[in-house]
C-alpha cells in the first residue's frame, strides 16, 4: 500500500545537498536515481545537485552546466594549492573553502591566530580575469578568522602596522593594524555585482560573532577567541563599524564583513541565491515529486539549509517533498512545517554511525527503492 499520489507521468526532482564525509551532491543524485529505477524502470528523475554556499558549492555549479576553472592559490598556511571556481555566461561560482577552507589543513593541524584568506582574494581575482561581471561568492567551512583581511589583500588593500609594515597573516595580525588603506583595490570590482552567499547571519564580533562561535571549531582556545574577537573589533573601527553586525559579517571567520564594507558586496542567504543560479526554478516547474536531503537533518537545517531551502520553494507551488538523509534529529512536526512530507535516514537500516557513513552509497539506494515503492508505484 503506498501512501503517495502515483500518476503514470511522475516526474522526480533530485535536489539534495551533499552528506558531508561520505557522498558528494552528485553522487547522492546518482544513488537515489539508481534506487528509484530499480523499482520503477521508467520513471523520470532529473538530477539538480545543490549547495547553500559552503563546500560543495563550485561542484554543485559544474553539475548544473558551468565550466571549471583551476588555478594556483595560496592555501591558509601559506602553502600553494590547486583551487576551482565555475563560470558560465558571465556569471562566477567562487566558493571560500576552495582557497582557505578547513580541508587544506592537515589532520589535527589548526592555526586559529594565523590562518589566511589570501587564496579566496586570488579566486576572485581570477574570476575577474576571467570576464566574470557577476561573481556568486559562496562563503563557509573557512579555516581563517581573519575578517576578510588577506583576501582583500590579495585584492589590492594594504593593511599596516604603526612602523608602516604589513601586519602578519590571520585574525592575530590585525591587533598591530594602525592602517587600512583600501585605494588599491583591483577597480574592476567596481563594475561586478558581487554577490555574498552564506547560511549564517551572524555579526562579526560579541557572543554570536565569528570568533565566538566558529573559532573553537578552528582550533581556537577560549583564550584565542578573546584574542580574535578584540582584533575583529579593532580591525572594524579601522575600516568602518557600521556593517560590522549587519547580517552576514561574520560569515567564515569574518570574510563576510571583508566583502560587505569593502567590495560592495551584497548579502543573500546561500540557498536562494544557489537555486537561482543553478535553474531550479525552471527544474521545479518540470518536477511532479521533490527529493532533497543533507547529511545530517537537524535544527541547523531549518535556518538557511538546502534542503529547508528546497523544500519551502516546492511548498511555495505545491510540490510533494521527501528528504533523504544520513541521522535524522527532527520530529515529524518540525519536518512538517518545513514542507518536508517525510525524512528518510540511512541510520534506519544501519544504525551504526561509522557503518552508515562508509556504506552510505548502498544504503541511500535502498532507501531510494523505498521512496519509490511508497510514492511511485
Amino acid at each position: 500500500m503506498t501512501d503517495g499520489a502515483v500518476t503514470e507521468t511522475a516526474r522526480v526532482l533530485v535536489a539534495a545537498d551533499k552528506f558531508k564525509g561520505s557522498l558528494t551532491a552528485v553522487q547522492v543524485a546518482e544513488r537515489v536515481t539508481a534506487g528509484l529505477r530499480r523499482v520503477v524502470p521508467d520513471v523520470r528523475v532529473e538530477a539538480l545537485p545543490v549547495a547553500d554556499g559552503g563546500d560543495g558549492t563550485v561542484a554543485a555549479a559544474v553539475a548544473a552546466g558551468f565550466e571549471r576553472r583551476e588555478v594556483r592559490v595560496t592555501g591558509p598556511l601559506g602553502e600553494q594549492l590547486t583551487a576551482a571556481f565555475a563560470l558560465r555566461d558571465g556569471t562566477a561560482v567562487v566558493e571560500m573553502a576552495e582557497a582557505s577552507g578547513l580541508q587544506h589543513l592537515p589532520a589535527g593541524v589548526f592555526a586559529p591566530l594565523t590562518a589566511t584568506t589570501y587564496g579566496s582574494g586570488e579566486l576572485l581575482r581570477a574570476a575577474l580575469d576571467a570576464g566574470a561581471r557577476t561573481i556568486v561568492f559562496g562563503v563557509g567551512g573557512s579555516a581563517s578568522t581573519d575578517g576578510g583581511a588577506g583576501m582583500l589583500a590579495a585584492l589590492g588593500a594594504h593593511f599596516l602596522d604603526a612602523a608602516g609594515e604589513p601586519v602578519g597573516p590571520g585574525g592575530g595580525g590585525l591587533r598591530d593594524l594602525a592602517t587600512a588603506d583600501l585605494g588599491g583595490l583591483d577597480p574592476r570590482l567596481a563594475d561586478v555585482d558581487l554577490v555574498l552567499a552564506s547560511d549564517v547571519d551572524n555579526p562579526l564580533t560579541g557572543p554570536k560573532g565569528a570568533a565566538a562561535v566558529y573559532g573553537p571549531q578552528k582550533g581556537a582556545t577560549e583564550a584565542d577567541v578573546a584574542t580574535l574577537d578584540a582584533a575583529l573589533a579593532h580591525y572594524a573601527s579601522v575600516l568602518g563599524p557600521e556593517l560590522a553586525a549587519a547580517p552576514g559579517a561574520g560569515a567564515a571567520g569574518g570574510i563576510g564583513y571583508g566583502a560587505l564594507i569593502a567590495l560592495g558586496a551584497s548579502f543573500r542567504p546561500g540557498i536562494e541565491v544557489m537555486l537561482d543560479v543553478l535553474g531550479f526554478g525552471p527544474a521545479l516547474e518540470r518536477a511532479t515529486l521533490v527529493i532533497t536531503g543533507e547529511g545530517s537533518l537537524d535544527e541547523q537545517t531549518l535556518h538557511g539549509k538546502a534542503p529547508a531551502g528546497v523544500a519551502a520553494a516546492a511548498r511555495a507551488k505545491n510540490i510533494e517533498v521527501i528528504a533523504v538523509c544520513g541521522r535524522l534529529a527532527l520530529p515529524p512536526e518540525a519536518l512538517g512545517r518545513a514542507g518536508i512530507r517525510r525524512a528518510y535516514a540511512l541510520t534506519d537500516l544501519e544504525p551504526d554511525p561509522a557503518r552508515s557513513m562508509a556504506e552510505a552509497g548502498p544504503l541511500l539506494e535502498r532507501v531510494a527503492e523505498k521512496i519509490a515503492r511508497d510514492f511511485l508505484s
